[in-house]
């Protein structure tokens, strides 16, 4: 099996400018939630489950567009595929872990089975909670309430 630090689709080039992003306190409001998968439809299947929980739910079609809207504001959690275009899960958590440490416990990978596999060594290093796909909504909402909970 490959390690993990081979499967980011594209890794960041090195001097790209993101905004950086500061630790900013958790919202007081309603729960903060983004959503990272190019998959548009099952982003905004899990953005609408969780907007009909109360959560106002962000979406990401990647993990550098999830950079750009974490350098805009803060999540009480984010939801991540493992596998996708130009930044992968893998990178997102790792460009977390570098620039925001305080938001690794907020993570919460979504992937189906064979990215799964594909990722295990790394799933098992961070030891991140993960759904794997398909996966029953109700699930994602319990997850979803815990990790608040937790963070809240």
């Amino acid at each position: 099996m490959r390690s993990a630090n081979h499967l980011i689709s594209q890794p960041l080039l090195a001097g790209a400018p993101l905004a950086p992003f500061d630790a900013m306190p958790p919202s007081t409001e309603r729960p903060q939630i983004l959503v990272v998968d190019d998959e548009e439809i099952i982003a905004q299947l899990i953005a609408d489950v969780l907007g009909a929980e109360g959560y106002d739910v962000d979406t990401a079609p990647h993990g550098l567009a999830a950079l750009e809207s974490l350098a805009k504001r803060t999540y009480d959690l984010i939801l991540s595929d493992l596998r996708m275009p130009e930044l992968d899960g893998l990178g997102l958590y790792r460009e977390i872990e570098q620039r925001r440490p305080d938001l690794l416990r907020r993570f919460v990978f979504i992937t189906g089975t064979s990215e799964h596999a594909d990722y295990q060594g790394f799933i098992d290093d961070v030891k991140v909670p993960i759904l794997t796909k398909p996966f029953d909504m109700t699930e994602l909402q319990r997850v979803a309430r815990d990790i608040l909970a937790a963070v809240r």
